[in-house]
């Protein structure tokens, strides 16, 4: 017989199962309506994803695990950020035009991190591999170094049109990518890897042994990371059609910020994305393929 805990817990799993497909739809509602009302999207938008993150990873890491993750990401993020505005690394030179702030920065930005960044790191366990208890270093490693690039990807489209057209942040130098800097792509892949690299290590040594986590479960994370994209598409299609400035004097036209935005969704989050897909198909596909053969009615399994 189970014992009742694992009863209790098995007829749970529906129900969770349910309510994190109901978030995801939730997070890709407001992911659409962010372009229409970004002042009433941007903080729904924010705290879906947070609350995402927090029932997905406790299904997946159990909540101790996901309670690192979060302060992990917040502590090493915002570190990093304070540090750049200061002196220049490792984003470059940039300040904030939102309040309220942490120290420097505005407090949106922690949870920004926190939500696509654990999108990032499932994306790479279906490339790379589970982090588990007593992996090895290929996985350890490789694993948050291909979530850091997954979540750099997100950056390369958004940067240029909430900096150099909405003005959230200004870069003092502006940049060559439509006002943004190089060096800024380099910091976010820095500060990317150290949290999930410590995420990563956290795990390797006290995180739970658990079986890897269930293909809707890692669907449901796949979806979100691919319709994070969704916006930078909308407001190509409907953007305002102008020119801005940016900090050093240079004029830049809209409408190819969005159209290299959407460009670069495309073939950098979205193939991301189907990349992880295909793999995971395949990945289920092999996982049913090696499961012995039904026997016949007599007893032996089919040639």
């Amino acid at each position: 017989m189970h014992p009742p805990q694992t009863i209790a817990a098995t007829a749970r799993r529906p129900a969770h199962t349910r309510l994190l497909w109901i978030l995801t739809g939730l997070v890709l509602t407001l992911l659409a309506g962010r372009t229409f009302l970004p002042a009433v999207g941007v903080p729904l938008l924010l705290l879906a994803q947070v609350l995402f993150t927090l029932l997905h990873g406790a299904r997946r890491y159990g909540r101790p695990a996901v309670t690192v993750f979060v302060v992990v990401t917040l502590v090493v993020s915002n570190a990093l950020e304070n540090l750049s505005i200061l002196t220049g690394f490792p984003f470059g030179v940039y300040h904030y035009t939102m309040d309220p702030q942490v120290f420097l920065v505005p407090v949106f930005i922690g949870p920004a991190y926190v939500a696509t960044g654990y999108l990032a790191w499932n994306v790479a366990t279906v490339l790379v591999g589970e982090v588990r208890r007593g992996s090895g270093p290929l996985t350890v490693v490789g694993t948050p170094v291909v979530a850091s690039f997954a979540m750099v990807a997100w950056d390369l489209a958004m940067d240029p049109t909430l900096a150099t057209v909405r003005r959230l942040w200004i870069w003092e130098n502006g940049g060559g990518f439509f006002g943004v800097p190089f060096v800024n792509f380099l910091g976010w892949s820095l500060t990317a890897y150290l949290f999930l690299q410590l995420f990563a290590l956290y795990l390797r040594r006290r995180g739970p042994e658990r079986e890897p986590a269930a293909t809707a479960t890692r669907v449901q994370a796949l979806v979100l990371y691919a319709a994070t994209a969704l916006p930078f598409f909308l407001t190509y299609l409907i953007g305002e059609r102008t020119t801005v400035t940016d900090a050093a004097g240079h004029t830049w036209r809209t409408a190819d910020i969005y159209e290299t935005s959407a460009l670069t969704a495309l073939y950098g989050m979205v193939f991301i994305a189907l990349l992880a897909a295909l793999t995971l198909a395949r990945q289920v596909t092999n996982g049913a393929d090696s499961r012995p053969a039904p026997r016949s009615s007599d007893g032996r399994r089919p040639r």
